[in-house]
């Protein structure tokens, strides 16, 4: 048995702070059994002593004591419930209910494992148990020590330490845990742990102010009499009174199990305030109840601004949702078990009656049930962020998306399943739109008629894509482009693939198509030209993969494609900038590039009649370079300099004699 109490003591319990949570959970529950009993038993009530837990700490004596006015204890269930381990009397009460014909299950009841009360030798050396049924007319007193294998019951004979009904818990605290007995620290642990149980009062210090008269300084007193003065005044000062008194702790009834209707949005944005510390507004509010497999009621918040510092976007591990198990707070330290990466920065609090906890209550298990609550969340969400978007103030929209863009972005990256519910909620700048972002929606609304595909460019800024001359011909056709300026852009847009069976197509990779193909004119384009680009392919050599004919060009004389299948211009730039880049990838992932010249284009009509002519012109083989080095530019590439093409001059020395200081050389 002592070794059973000490594995009990030792390794169960990760957090000591939760003994506490245990034991008003043990009295909440005795109060819920009287409750229940008192329907068909009002005799059980006729005390008449208030359904609530009281607790009571003296920091001078190291003493904890709980108090509820609950069923209580007869000297059989103390034998049976507290000196047999694991035996619950909870999960026992609710199978006689079950078995019952009358079978109205209170669900409201925490217990469920039998070893909650011994989480008190977590704290306490020494538990006193004193216990008053109303099916018995004596009051008993349960001992028990945390080293000993052995416990006492005897009778309560003293008239001071009786009580009409219910249990006293009177904990004797460890040397080192004495912290514990602090009426503030009390205070705070039921805050947190068992704000949603019956009424509890905590013992607590006040104090109010008031005038008292004081004595006159003698001093004062003779001047007074010298001056003649015949009236005298009374001094008084403000002192505090200090005084003791039961103050009520927790609210009883939790947010999420009133009835939505009953609920102003003020009320919830007061709750989101209050358990979260937040001083601003959230921007949307979920409240809902779910049914079936699993049974779970929740409220979920998107707050009006991105967390900052450690809570960032690659940090799953935020405590942003408050698990709840029938009104008892379980734990907010996840890490991405009910939502994804990528939704973290959603708030809320989650309550459920038939979560699979382990023994502990402080680790919920990863099982089918669990999957089932995140997947049902995650929906939640999404409704809750559409929300937003068809809001009648816009604004609300754009202030969300400044603030968690990134993380719905990341989203296609990390999450398949949603994409469906993820690609309505983004927003890019477009040609069309260089000053509010558009959703893919709008995009797929403006599209010409005979346009299969969306087209995207990928650069640093908006500036930068509009100036890419890989827009001429659709500006000139009057075809609305995306611009991706965020870096995670491409990414994300490469991993949806597809809205609305419309594929994505980056509008600087080779082979675009922009549905205007006439292939007899191509084919004497590439007879009048094919010559000239096998010459520029000559001097530019493994620079480029190929020279091709462009279709893309109106105005510019040439521009640098990247390959189907490898990295674009603007992807290249990204990686090359990452610290922990590796070199040897870079090389492997870098497109082959594909130099497109501009038939219309004067600069290209003079190489053509040049190559036919004196096609070893060394101006026009400079000009070929300069052609390629200004593409790299314009095309989003960075200029490699190779060290080997400068070769400094070397000049000679000149040898100065040295004069005399004060001569007039």
């Amino acid at each position: 048995v002592s070794r059973l109490m000490d594995l009990i003591v030792n390794s169960l319990y990760s957090n000591k702070d939760v003994f506490l949570r245990e034991l008003i959970s043990n009295a909440s529950d005795a109060l819920d059994k009287l409750r229940f009993l008192s329907v068909t038993d009002p005799r059980l009530l006729t005390d008449a002593v208030d359904l609530d837990i009281r607790i009571q700490a003296d920091k001078d004596n190291g003493i904890i004591t709980i108090t509820d006015s609950g069923i209580g204890m007869t000297r059989e269930e103390l034998v049976d419930c507290l000196g047999t381990i694991a035996q619950s009397g909870t999960a026992k009460f609710l199978k006689a209910l079950k078995e019952s014909k009358d079978a109205g299950t209170d669900s409201n009841l925490i217990g469920q494992f039998g070893v909650g009360f011994y989480s008190a030798f977590l704290v306490a050396e020494r538990v006193e148990v004193s216990t008053k049924s109303p099916k018995s007319d004596k009051q008993y007193v349960w001992e028990g020590e945390a080293n000993s294998s052995s416990y006492t019951i005897r009778e309560e004979t003293d008239p001071a330490k009786l009580i009409p009904r219910g249990t006293r818990l009177t904990l004797y605290l460890k040397h080192d845990d004495k912290g514990y007995a602090h009426p503030e620290r009390i205070q705070k642990l039921v805050k947190n742990y068992s704000l949603f149980v019956f009424p509890i009062y905590t013992w607590q210090e006040k104090g109010y102010t008031k005038e008292v008269e004081v004595d006159e300084d003698p001093a004062e007193a003779s001047k007074g009499e010298q001056d003649g003065k015949t009236e005298k005044k009374k001094k008084t000062k403000t002192v505090v009174e200090r005084y003791w008194d039961w103050e009520l702790t927790n609210e009883t009834q939790p947010i999420w199990l009133r009835n939505p209707k009953e609920v102003t949005t003020e009320d919830y944005n007061e709750f989101y305030k209050n358990t979260f510390n937040e001083y601003l507004e959230p921007l949307a509010s979920s409240h809902f109840t779910t049914e079936g497999e699993v049974e779970f009621r929740s409220i979920l918040y998107v707050p009006s601004i991105a967390p900052t510092g450690k809570d960032d976007i690659v940090n799953p591990k935020t405590k942003n949702i408050r698990l709840y198990v029938k009104r008892v707070f379980i734990s907010d330290d996840f890490d991405g078990e009910l939502f994804p990466r990528y939704l973290s920065f959603i708030k809320g609090v989650v309550d459920s009656n038939d979560l699979p906890l382990n023994v502990s209550r402080e680790i919920l298990q990863e099982s089918r049930i669990v999957r089932i609550m995140r997947k049902r969340l995650v929906r939640k969400a999404f409704d809750m962020i559409l929300g937003i978007t068809m809001s009648e103030d816009k604004d609300d929209y754009v202030k969300f998306w400044e603030n968690f863009g990134k993380h719905i972005k990341l989203g296609c990256i990390e999450d398949r399943e949603n994409h469906k519910r993820i690609a309505p909620l983004l927003r890019f700048f477009s040609s069309q739109s260089e000053e509010d972002m558009i959703s893919l929606d709008e995009y797929v609304e403006n599209m010409k008629a005979e346009q299969k595909d969306i087209y995207y460019i990928a650069a640093d800024s908006v500036a930068s894509a509009r100036n890419t001359p890989f827009l001429e011909k659709l500006i000139e056709k009057d075809i609305e482009v995306l611009f991706l300026v965020d870096p995670i852009d491409e990414v994300a847009i490469q991993n949806l693939k597809s809205y609305k069976e419309k594929n994505f197509v980056d509008i600087s990779k080779e082979d675009l198509d922009l549905g205007d193909k006439n292939e007899e004119k191509e084919k004497e384009i590439k007879q009048e030209f094919g010559q000239t680009c096998d010459w520029i392919k000559k001097r530019l050599g493994d620079r480029v993969a190929s020279v091709q004919v462009s279709n893309r060009l109106s105005t510019s004389p040439c521009v640098l494609a990247s390959g189907k299948f490898g990295w674009s211009a603007n992807m290249e730039r990204l990686m090359k900038a990452q610290t922990v880049g590796d070199p040897s990838s870079l090389e492997f992932m870098r497109s082959r590039r594909v130099f497109e010249i501009n038939p219309e284009h004067p600069i290209i009509k003079t190489l053509n009649a040049v190559c036919k002519s004196n096609p070893n012109d060394e101006e026009a083989l400079r000009a070929i370079d300069l052609l390629y080095d200004t593409a790299l530019i314009s095309s989003g590439f960075t200029q490699q300099v190779n060290p080997t093409s400068y070769v400094p001059e070397t000049v000679e020395a000149e040898v100065v004699e040295p004069t005399e200081a004060g001569s007039k050389k």
